[in-house]
């Protein structure tokens, strides 16, 4: 019983990422297809496209999963090249000055606006770098993650002549809700494990530690490695 127990757990640890992952892409493509498919005229369905040409009896249901993905990205990468060029532009500015006189809607259209563009801007990086802060009172440490360095009345007011830095503290075991935190420079500490590795130790509750076995066998971190390598 104890070797197929041990069994029974190992085949787990392997078919859990595997189909956890295949779910989780699946149940995203199907979402897109459900939002998308919909807004395609009938005449223009892939289904129906595939029964014309084929010349299938119509009612037999094809479902092709990922049409609707390809759709919304063909679609998203017209809009980005349109709003490029000087028409697209012009509509878009023309589009937020009517947005701006809007009293909600300016406001819920502003925040989305500022924190997309802080996500998928090329020219800033960001959560780039994992880090240890004292949290919530000196003497218990949290992992972290280096937003960016604090700007405008945050900066003026919190540290004075003092570098701040914003930081964003993720819950366990779900890393995508957290705190806003604006600490010191120096109350700061960055690690050398990647962001990825960092989010792995959060989700998994401080079960999977990065580099676990180099520091068992007094081996520096593959960081280090690398750095000095």
């Amino acid at each position: 019983m104890a070797g197929l127990r041990a069994n029974f757990l190992t085949g787990l640890i392997v078919i859990a990422p595997v189909g956890l992952t295949i779910w989780l892409i699946w149940s995203v493509v199907g979402w897109i297809d459900g939002f998308v498919l919909p807004l395609v005229p009938n005449a223009w369905q892939p289904d129906h496209l595939i029964q014309t040409y084929l010349g299938l009896d119509p009612s037999v249901q094809i479902n092709i999963r990922g049409i609707g993905v390809v759709i919304f990205l063909l679609f998203t990468c017209l809009i980005g090249w349109m709003a490029k060029g000087l028409i697209g532009r012009s509509f878009i500015r023309f589009g937020e000055s009517l947005v701006e006189r809007t009293p909600v809607v300016r406001s819920i259209y502003s925040g989305i606006k500022q924190i997309s563009e802080t996500i998928f801007a090329q020219s800033e990086r960001s959560f780039e770098t994992a880090c240890l802060i004292e949290y919530p009172r000196r003497g218990i440490w949290a992992i972290g993650f280096v937003s960016t360095t604090a700007k405008g009345e945050i900066a003026q007011k919190s540290g004075g002549d003092t570098a701040m830095m914003s930081i964003f503290l993720p819950t366990t075991p779900n890393p995508t809700s957290g705190f806003l935190l604006f600490l010191p420079a120096s109350d700061v500490i960055t690690l050398d494990m990647s962001v990825e590795d960092a989010a792995k130790l959060v989700i998994s509750a401080g079960l999977v530690y990065p580099n676990a076995k180099a520091f068992e066998n007094g081996a520096p971190p593959i960081a280090d490695l690398n750095a000095r390598g």
